[in-house]
């Protein structure tokens, strides 16, 4: 259901732009162009698609953790860095926004978000700032409501005292199916300034392949909630369908946008979407010798992955794995991985859900060992500041 909103601006309409890029059991998995017959195995990827204008890294890479930014924090989930410094992360179960000083490791209480409802995996999951953060202050947020998953945008005042930074949530986006399990939640603003969110099935594996319903899929909305313009389905928000869990977006230094997603019990994925792409779930899972599929980009067996956030660094996507308890380096040439992937931190730091881009080769690394999924450790959870190529 959306809430209504009849005033799109022109501007928004004339910046849209038509992206042409592009869960598993144990965490919380999807299917993939069709017809590869390539072997598959532990963390394959599909052969290069041929670009030979595009450069690829390295195939192999390295990780070193710098630091340990903040500790202590309590089932952290999405995080935003902030334009002036800070980094903003919520908690699923407590529904909090924190904000934490990147230097200091200091956190102060933003707020809470009211209205969350958190259960299983649901909760207070994913947030964002809106395009337009420097003149308007606000952080959108996915979250568990107790009849549905929703978007909210919230003013964002840094003057007021600690607790009371954050204005009441308003609804821009409602009536995402919600379960136990299964219930996505990443959202991002894309290149084109529009909103995207990665939503689940909850659970109910029917509803992934039906284009009426906004579980299982990645939807495209103005920052007020209404269908993009230019979607695939015209005056419906579905931008892909046939998806099971996506908990990863970014985009790549082409605007082609990619997503990670919890397979069920044989294939963890990461794909490139494009517009109204079908991946499959749930008749496939994985690569498919089914033709209106869409194959991944990179496959994982669901004990080494369960993947959740993704991030886009000089031509790699680096993605968080949850019972995988690792990072994978998923080197690009277009949108085909251009070798193997490679996985760093392999149990050191427990289950990984979130990693951002934090600029000058290094990125945001957020555990996730309080989800009531991980065997939390004293420290547990925190974010690390990582160096990566």
């Amino acid at each position: 259901m959306i809430v209504q909103r009849r005033v799109v601006t022109a501007v928004l309409a004339a910046t849209a732009l038509l992206l042409t890029a592009g869960c598993s059991s144990g965490g919380e998995r999807l299917p993939g162009g069709g017809g590869s017959t390539a072997p598959r195995g532990t963390a394959t990827a599909t052969a290069p698609s041929g670009r030979a204008s595009e450069s690829a890294p390295p195939a192999k890479g390295s990780v070193k953790v710098l630091r340990t930014v903040a500790e202590g924090l309590r089932t952290p989930w999405g995080l935003a860095p902030l334009p002036g410094g800070g980094l903003l992360v919520s908690s699923r179960n407590d529904g909090t926004i924190t904000r934490v000083d990147e230097k200091t490791g200091r956190e102060t209480l933003v707020g809470t978000v009211s209205g969350v409802a958190p259960e299983g995996e649901g909760g207070l999951l994913g947030i964002a700032l809106s395009p337009g953060f420097a003149s308007d202050h606000m952080i959108y947020a996915y979250f568990t409501s107790a009849s549905d998953n929703r978007i909210v945008r919230m003013l964002y005042d840094a003057g007021k005292p600690a607790g009371e930074r954050l204005g009441a949530p308003d609804t821009v986006f409602k009536g995402i199916p919600k379960g136990f399990i299964h219930n996505g939640g990443r959202i991002a603003f894309g290149p084109d300034r529009m909103l995207y969110a990665g939503t689940g099935e909850s659970g109910d594996r029917g509803l992934a392949q039906d284009r009426k319903s906004l579980g299982g899929k990645i939807l495209r909305l103005t920052p007020e909630g209404e269908p993009a313009p230019g979607n695939p389905f015209p005056g419906s928000p579905v931008y892909s369908y046939g998806n099971r869990n996506v908990q990863g977006l970014a985009w790549d230094s082409r605007q082609r946008l990619f997503a990670s997603e919890f397979g069920q019990d044989t294939w963890d994925e990461l794909n490139a979407i494009v517009p109204g792409g079908n991946y499959g779930w749930p008749d496939a899972e994985g690569r498919s010798s089914d033709s209106r599929f869409r194959d991944p980009v990179a496959e994982w067996h669901t004990d080494e992955a369960s993947p959740s956030g993704i991030a886009y660094v000089d031509g790699v996507i680096w993605m968080a794995a949850l019972k995988g308890e690792r990072l994978w380096r998923v080197p690009l040439r277009g949108t085909s991985a251009s070798a193997a992937p490679q996985a760093f931190l392999t149990g050191e730091y427990g289950r990984l859900r979130t990693v951002v881009p934090a600029g000058g080769g290094k990125v945001w690394l957020v555990t996730s060992n309080t989800d009531g999924r991980g065997k939390p450790k004293q420290g547990d959870d925190r974010v690390l500041e990582v160096s990566v190529r």
